[in-house]
């Protein structure tokens, strides 16, 4: 199977019962239907994800499912809204740039920002010009 960002070959790679795909070149991850919220849940399961985010990727780029071979669609991750992922609609894989995995298993003060960062910029809520009660406790919590 090759990367759908980069095109590049995949590598299998297992953590506990599951396996998925980890790009040789960027570092991008292929999840088949379900490990995502699996690995999610799995203590210690952030260690697939040993590349280095990559700002010069196009990420206005239409990729395709590297099974399927049809376009994926873009999902933003609802407990970090900076996230931005690909999912395909015929098999149900995932899949997430070198980083990001990372950061949806770890909700420290950082990501907190980036989120608000997002809100503020109308990401979520374009109508909203002030802090909302719920952006503040967001931000506190």
């Amino acid at each position: 199977m090759n990367c759908p960002r980069c095109n590049s070959s995949m590598e299998t790679v297992r953590i506990g019962q599951e396996q998925i795909d980890r790009c040789t070149k960027c570092g991008g991850l292929w999840f088949d239907e379900f490990e995502l919220d699996e690995l999610r849940a799995q203590k210690d399961s952030e260690r697939i994800d040993t590349g280095e985010p990559n700002a010069k990727s196009d990420l206005n780029a239409k990729l395709k499912c590297p099974k399927c071979n049809v376009p994926m669609l873009r999902m933003v991750d609802i407990e970090h809204p900076h996230i931005w992922y690909e999912t395909c609609d015929v098999c149900g894989g995932s899949f997430l740039d070198a980083g990001e995995f990372k950061e949806m298993k770890h909700h420290n003060l950082v990501e907190k920002i980036k989120d608000l960062m997002v809100e503020l910029k109308g990401g979520r809520s374009p109508a909203a010009k002030k802090l909302s009660p719920a952006v503040l406790r967001k931000i506190l919590l």
